[in-house]
């Protein structure tokens, strides 16, 4: 792709929409590129009408064009002119949830969004971010805003604007650096169908808080045992994260999961002491309480057990020191499946490609 100048733009959350915003805005509606923060991770942003735009989301990320993007809106009367209405289940979940990390999908309205959105699916995933900067840009921009994470495709998501300006430099047109991501991780995707509330993707707002919410509706997908990743896999998946490899550094990964925390550290340094031998650069992704037991090139502390939000806001720089660090092999140690943790591992999980090891 031919490349271009990125401009940075800094905004402070408590501007309500300051000359930056605007200028970041009038980008978007002449069909440009620009990323921005969300309360989950940055996203990269164009005209989700504009088919034209859309494609240079594709082209600047190198993401498959069979991966639907979800569409942002800075005000919940907008869904309306996107998606048929959305049943009594879902509009309870949209109560609860928006602003903030839900994206719903729903029966997408014909002729309304460029079908590379969709990747020629009926439906379309939609959210309202819980961030000033977002709903400010969005709102500014007049459009709905068809957002990925701003990150080259397969690579750790961005929690910082510097990590988009890693990744996707004079490949847009702008980013809007409105500090640290404060979830994390991607907002959950949810989709309602036969009385049945599927997770297609774990995120930000987890199955026991979905079932709060609705008590009467069976709530799946999030769970070990019913996690979309062990599906059959779709020809066009319904949601981002459902089919492709992601989140990975650029060395290899073995995830180590088991009962007895003692036993997984024992494995995880045999792990390292082996690729050690084998002359590779060596990382570990731990947390807090464990990183004094291991010996590696790189250790990468991702936040505490004790405090799994923590380790949710930290996850994506944490694999991203790995690239920094030139490390070549990393041993991650799991993190209790439950609550946010699901959607740790479900990341933990892609981005070791399947290299797990079960104690």
């Amino acid at each position: 792709m031919m490349w271009m100048t990125t401009k940075a733009w800094k905004v402070k959350a408590e501007e309500a929409v300051p000359a930056a915003l605007a200028e970041a805005a009038s980008l978007l509606r002449k069909g440009g590129t620009v990323a921005f923060p969300t309360e989950t991770v940055y996203g990269l942003g164009a005209d989700a009408r504009s088919t034209e735009a859309v494609a240079a989301v594709f082209a600047a990320k190198g993401r498959p064009s069979d991966n639907p993007l979800i569409v942002h809106i800075a005000d919940r009367s907008q869904l309306e002119e996107l998606t048929a209405p959305p049943e009594e289940a879902v509009s309870r979940l949209l109560d609860a949830f928006w602003p903030g990390p839900l994206t719903v999908v729903l029966p997408v309205k014909s002729g309304v969004l460029s079908p590379l959105v969709t990747a020629g699916l009926s439906t379309v995933g939609v959210r309202m971010p819980d961030h000033p900067v977002a709903l400010a840009l969005i709102a500014a921009a007049g459009c709905p805003v068809a957002a990925p994470s701003a990150n080259r495709s397969g690579r750790p998501s961005p929690t910082r604007a510097s990590h988009v300006l890693e990744d996707l430099g004079g490949r847009i047109g702008g980013i809007v650096d409105g500090g640290e991501a404060g979830v994390g991780l991607e907002s959950t995707v949810v989709e309602y169908a036969g009385g049945v509330l599927h997770i297609l993707r774990p995120g930000g707002v987890t199955q026991a808080q979905l079932q709060e919410v609705l008590p009467d509706v069976p709530v799946v997908g999030a769970s070990a045992g019913l996690d979309a990743e062990s599906l059959p896999e779709p020809e066009t998946p319904r949601a981002p994260g459902m089919k492709y490899a992601h989140y990975a550094p650029k060395g290899t990964m073995v995830l180590v999961q088991g009962e007895d925390p003692a036993a997984v550290r024992e494995r995880i340094q045999r792990e390292l002491d082996a690729a050690k031998q084998r002359g590779e650069r060596t990382g570990v992704f731990t947390y807090e309480e464990h990183a004094r037991h291991f010996e590696a090139d790189h250790a990468a502390v991702c936040g505490r057990l004790g405090d799994p939000d923590s380790i949710a806001r930290k996850l994506y720089a944490a694999l991203r020191s790995f690239d920094e660090a030139g490390v070549t092999f990393i041993a991650a140690e799991a993190c209790p499946d439950e609550g946010i943790g699901q959607a740790v591992m479900n990341r933990l999980r892609k981005a070791a490609g399947g290299h797990l090891l079960t104690i």
